[in-house]
């Protein structure tokens, strides 16, 4: 790397941390204000309890989710400082072409990208489990802590051949309503279970049965047999029942992948508000090389307006991506359709622009 490379690396990584540091205490800000009454609700609350659990994992999450912006604001800033400043004028009257003007830029932004893969596939998810552990303690209303409680009209496949319905299940006292265990060979049904409740012992991770019938078909004949307890064992436990899109932000990559797995294993049918969360953990950070690009194209020439014409235009162009990206999760999510495709349209999309910006300022 040459000394220009090391100059426009260094102003490039000082500006991010610099635009980074100032959103965070800005999201801090808003977030108390909305909070401090929760906060004071409970007296049992002590300081070092919010900042610990809570806020720690608030700039966690927070930073990793402003880094596309503060890239991107970070670029056109000093970019368009160095052409105001005519130092671009300067490199290019020394032949050094748009494309190797941008090397130093790919190297900031590949250790962004590194840095935020990272963080979206492992860090962020054990952080986010405890900040919403605190949330849902301190700050959840009752009827969100009511959603998180109750399932309904559940099922499940178990095995190639096993399926289970519950019409409700208390997740806090693992206790459930009016349960049915299917057994199959191929199409023909051999012998079907039913319970009034169901009770999950954690213990020995059994279930108890209660006012329970089972039904054994034979090929001549039927077999019912009845009774009002009985302790047995199954394939799932409580945690499998709570299929929302909001504890796939808590998993880690690999766990969540394993996750996905053994869900369409065992027959649920919509796992795309998972397979969205999966696959925006790596577009997002792609999306600091095509935000690079945009950003440095963008205030390459010297315009008339200067830094805030560049910066109003960055800012439309974020917003246009942070309006599509969201756009896409929402898309991704619904059941039958190819969440990868939805997820990654955004950077599709701008990548077709970054590429077309590219070229025109090559020229």
């Amino acid at each position: 790397m040459k000394i220009i490379d090391w100059y426009i690396l260094k102003r490039y990584l000082v500006t991010f941390l610099f635009t980074l540091l100032i959103l965070i205490p800005i999201a801090i800000a808003i977030d108390v204000s909305e909070k401090i009454d929760n906060f004071l609700e409970h007296a049992n609350l002590g300081l070092e309890e919010i900042l610990n659990d809570y806020y720690k994992n608030f700039i966690i999450y927070y930073a990793n989710t402003f880094m596309p912006l503060a890239l991107f604001i970070a670029v056109i800033l000093f970019t368009s400082k160095l052409s105001s400043n005519t130092e671009i004028i300067a490199i290019t009257n020394a032949k050094v072409s748009f494309t190797r003007f941008l090397y130093p830029y790919f190297i900031g932004a590949t250790l962004v990208t590194i840095i935020s893969l990272g963080m979206n596939h492992f860090v962020v998810p054990n952080s986010s489990k405890v900040r919403k552990g605190f949330e849902k303690k301190y700050i959840s209303n009752a009827r969100q802590k009511n959603d998180l409680k109750f399932v309904s009209d559940f099922s499940l496949q178990l095995t190639d051949s096993t399926y289970i319905y519950l019409k409700n299940y208390n997740t806090e006292t693992n206790v459930g309503h009016y349960f049915t265990s299917e057994t199959y060979d191929g199409l023909k049904l051999k012998s079907k279970l039913f319970a009034d409740n169901l009770r999950y012992n954690s213990k020995d991770s059994t279930f108890s049965l209660t006012n329970w019938r089972k039904r054994i078909i034979y090929e001549d004949r039927d077999s019912i047999f009845k009774g009002n307890k009985i302790d047995t064992i199954f394939n799932f436990t409580p945690k499998d029942l709570i299929y929302k899109s909001a504890l796939s932000q808590e998993m880690p990559s690999d766990e969540l992948i394993r996750f996905i797995n053994l869900s369409k294993k065992r027959g649920v049918k919509n796992l795309n508000a998972y397979l969205v969360e999966l696959h925006k953990r790596t577009s997002l950070p792609i999306a600091s090389y095509i935000l690079t690009i945009i950003a440095v194209a963008l205030a390459f020439r010297k315009r008339r307006g200067g830094t805030g014409v560049n910066l109003a235009i960055g800012i439309g162009i974020m917003f246009l991506y942070v309006f599509f990206m969201k756009i896409g999760e929402v898309l991704g999510s619904v059941a039958g359709v190819n969440s990868f495709i939805y997820v990654w349209i955004p950077n599709i999309m701008f990548g077709a622009l970054s590429i077309y910006l590219y070229l025109n300022a090559r020229k």
